[in-house]
């Protein structure tokens, strides 16, 4: 076996993932979900393809910049047209004018994609690989080659699939990425494969792995095995058709049981987090089974496994939750998740003693939220709320005294909403109306124009995202919603969620939540400067 080179993480959740059947990623997803990367060590962040009718990636590059993050953000293309100059290309001029300091570029190593997809010579294929790739390599740090569909261009034709990567590799492509784009290899032919490759190709060598056959984590763990310095992916699997490799699986795996230092320690129990997170901006259901970060991963119900893992750990557990920021769950007793609530509290309230009566209060009253359809990966806010209240440090300056929301369809064909809100602060009342684009934006001007008067601060917050999910569809129309709102005030961003059968007043709980967190925001600082003076 090789020895262990160093391996960096590729992550391609922005644009494969993005490419998924029912993901549609906006822009503050992306920048939200790029941050959330950067947080986890990811080394290298493609945000997408942005070709000239991309608007959505273009601009996620002018503004990815800003967030100021650590991993490398690489911007993602094919390689020239036949018959054109790299220099008139309108696709790899898109390439050099984004933002970005590493390009990956793809190009096609299967003869049959060369002669009945992009219809051109074999020798001109070559020429737009090794043309492209030394173009890119001008204008950037580092240039990726993705060998599309390489090993069903090695079945084929091996010696073509071979000359596509050592072109790549002559015109100064930095790793070649050895992609299986219809995710069909089993392991010993991709194992076979990937050897053979290695052993003709003096280069540093990266894998991305479909999973249409069930065996992209498996084929990605024995590339590193085998020598791969790179691993493209995505959190959660996502992607086109079945998904790419699950980026989350192969992380644990590969730093737990082999030891690869992929990230930090600290960074690892942040897997979870991260992976429900993307999950609820994506706006798709948690996968319960996924491995080391899916709510049943450690789950074990009364009877012999559960009496088992409480005696000896690894008896039932292949490996401590806790490293990846997952916890036990024992179904029946539900004795779950303490640690991992003391962890988050540890932030806020340093020092905080496990056995403090107050963090069994919190720990219940998110079970209990969680119970009704409550999550609090993506919301920051209402879960600061919920811990200030438990800790008896904040009460809702305001209170809502009654709302109607009404919707009427006019002779135009347009639909009118209007909300009516009533508020009391302090024993004065403000009654009012507003007019939105829907109900729940009705609801939200109605809320803002009320309360702008006692609490002028409230004009800064702005309503970023807003996202729905049916939490049983068994029940149609009277179905469980979780409502997520992302909110700003140009200094900090923060989520709230709301749940409830009825979609209106599930909204208007987050909306009420992104309100009060901005004051309890102000109530902190105000406490903090106090306390400085």
């Amino acid at each position: 076996m090789p020895s262990k080179k160093k391996v960096t993480l590729y992550d391609t959740t922005l644009r494969d993932g993005n490419q998924a059947i029912g993901i549609g990623l906006s822009l503050s997803d992306k920048l939200d979900i790029a941050e959330r990367l950067d947080a986890l060590g990811v080394h290298y962040i493609e945000g997408g393809w942005p070709n000239p009718g991309n608007t959505t990636d273009r601009e996620f590059y002018q503004k990815v910049a800003g967030r100021k993050l650590k991993s490398k953000i690489a911007v993602f293309g094919s390689t020239r047209r036949p018959g054109t100059k790299c220099s008139a290309d309108p696709f790899l001029k898109a390439l050099v004018s984004a933002n970005a300091p590493v390009a990956t570029v793809f190009g096609k190593s299967w003869d049959l994609h060369v002669r009945k997809i992009i219809g051109t010579s074999m020798s001109e294929n070559l020429d737009m690989i090794g043309e492209s790739v030394a173009y890119l390599k001008r204008h950037k740090d580092e240039v990726l080659f993705d060998a599309e569909h390489f090993f069903d261009g090695y079945r084929a034709h091996p010696e073509y699939a071979l000359k596509t990567l050592e072109v790549a590799r002559q015109a100064g492509a930095d790793v070649l990425v050895l992609c299986d784009t219809n995710g069909g290899m089993l392991p010993g032919e991709f194992l076979e494969m990937f050897r053979a490759t290695a052993a003709k190709i003096d280069a540093s060598l990266g894998v991305h792995m479909h999973n249409d056959a069930g065996c992209a984590e498996a084929n990605t763990f024995l590339g590193v095995q085998e020598g791969a310095v790179q691993i493209q992916g995505t959190i959660n699997g996502l992607g086109e058709r079945c998904g790419n490799t699950n980026l989350c699986t192969v992380i644990a795996g590969l730093q737990i049981k082999h030891g690869y230092k992929l990230i930090t320690a600290a960074q690892l129990k942040r897997l979870t987090e991260t992976s429900v997170f993307i999950s609820e901006i994506a706006n798709v259901s948690h996968n319960v089974r996924h491995p080391y970060v899916g709510e049943s991963a450690f789950s074990h119900k009364a009877g012999a496994h559960a009496d088992g893992v409480r005696k000896v750990r690894e008896s039932f557990e292949h490996i401590d939750p806790s490293l990846v920021g997952n916890f036990r769950r024992f179904v029946v007793s539900d004795q779950a998740g303490r640690s991992n609530i003391l962890e988050k509290l540890s932030t806020m309230y340093p020092g905080l003693d496990k056995n403090d009566s107050r963090v069994k209060k919190v720990l219940a009253e998110i079970k209990r939220l969680e119970s009704a359809g409550y999550h609090f990966e993506a919301a920051d806010g209402s879960f600061r709320l919920l811990v200030e209240r438990v800790m008896g440090n904040f009460r809702a300056p305001f209170s809502v005294r009654g709302f109607r929301v009404t919707e009427e369809q006019r002779d135009t064909g347009e639909l009118f909403s209007e909300a009516t809100i009533k508020v009391e602060e302090n024993g004065q009342f403000e009654h009012t109306a507003a007019e939105g684009d829907g109900p729940v934006n009705a609801l939200d001007n109605a809320l803002r124009k009320a309360l702008i008067k006692f609490f002028p601060s409230l004009a800064e917050v702005r309503l970023d995202d807003f996202k729905v999910r049916v939490l049983d569809g068994s029940e149609g129309t009277g179905a469980k919603v979780r409502v997520l709102i992302e909110s700003s005030d140009g200094k900090e961003r923060w989520g709230t969620v709301g749940v409830s059968t009825n979609i209106i007043e599930a909204s208007w709980i987050a909306l009420i939540d992104s309100l009060l967190y901005k004051l309890l925001k102000e109530q902190t600082s105000w406490h903090s400067n106090r306390e400085r003076r």
